[in-house]
């Protein structure tokens, strides 16, 4: 399976908000979109990922990115 990235931080510079404007939009901590930015999590649920795509104005697939499969040594 590959894995998948929150694809945030582009998208909310975009539409011209603050990590805490959205946070504000989406109902949720700005710590939470911080955490999902950097990349420290990649734990999502769906509920909070369909609001965070409402404030933006965006569908939920917009958000996520299919990263490429690592490969382990042979």
């Amino acid at each position: 399976m590959s894995p998948i990235a929150i694809r945030l931080k582009d998208i909310r510079e975009a539409k011209k908000l603050s990590q805490g404007e959205l946070a504000a939009l989406a109902d949720t901590r700005q710590g939470t979109i911080s955490l999902l930015e950097s990349g420290k999590t990649r734990r999502i649920d769906l509920d909070l990922l369909e609001r965070i795509a409402e404030a933006l104005d965006v569908e939920p697939a917009d958000l996520l990115v299919r990263m490429p499969k690592r490969r382990g040594p042979r």
